[in-house]
């Protein structure tokens, strides 16, 4: 999964990065085929090329090893609103058919769910002004469904122009990537589709983790599994830690 994220992101793109898989994915990017990666993260800094993985937007390692710190409303006002950061990558603990994300609560009453969650942070403005967004999460039937609980950053429906109607200015979520495949929107209606698994990995199995009835794409693929270095890069990271 984060292998297969990583090789999404192109040299010289700028990227807004979250902790955690985003995180990985963007530092294993950069210390592989993209070292001029642009990292943004939401805490103002710009330009961040981080020796280990940071425990928080907060950690000191961001800082010292950026181009530049600015304020928080820089980050979202001039950055982030303006149109200026190519793809940020997002991750969530329901996403639905049309790639809506839940990061709030879990349960049908906002006031009093089953499970209050660490909620949006910058998720929507990434959500909604990036130029691209990529969602990289874990494939389980619990977080894979028809309608999420509450929407947290939107995604590309159920209106096709929903989007356009609330002045958003990136075009959304473009690939789903998890721990069984690769999701991708149709074009038409923005429902997402399977488009590829991963060695070993049977689409009765994403089915299976799915709550609604996902469609798979006749040309189906397999993705390719991570070369050495990639695994020896990735394993170096996570060593750093």
């Amino acid at each position: 999964m984060t292998v297969v994220g990583s090789r999404q992101l192109r040299n010289g793109m700028s990227c807004f990065v979250g902790i955690g898989i985003p995180s990985t994915v963007a530092n294993l990017a950069r210390n592989t085929h993209a070292p001029d990666l642009f990292l943004i993260y939401e805490a103002g800094v710009l330009g961040s090329k981080p020796y280990r993985l940071p425990l928080s937007i907060g950690d000191g390692e961001l800082a010292t090893t950026a181009d530049s710190v600015v304020s928080v409303p820089e980050v979202f006002n001039y950055w982030l609103q303006g149109g200026r950061i190519d793809v940020g990558y997002l991750s969530a603990a329901q996403i639905d058919r049309y790639a809506n994300l839940n990061t709030t609560v879990i349960g049908p009453d906002y006031h009093q769910p089953r499970v209050r969650l660490p909620g949006a942070g910058g998720a929507p403005e990434i959500a909604a002004h990036c130029r691209e967004v990529t969602i990289i999460m874990r494939h389980t039937r619990r977080a894979f469904v028809s309608e999420v609980d509450f929407v947290t950053s939107v995604g590309l429906g159920p209106a096709a122009n929903l989007r356009s109607e609330l002045g958003f200015k990136g075009a959304g979520p473009v690939e789903v990537i998890t721990d069984l495949g690769v999701l991708r929107p149709d074009p038409v209606c923005g429902e997402l589709a399977l488009v590829a698994v991963h060695p070993g990995v049977e689409v009765e199995e994403v089915l299976e983790q799915t709550q609604w009835p996902l469609q798979v794409s006749p040309s189906l693929s397999i993705t390719d599994p991570p070369t050495d270095e990639e695994l020896a890069v990735l394993r170096d990271l996570i060593s750093r830690s």
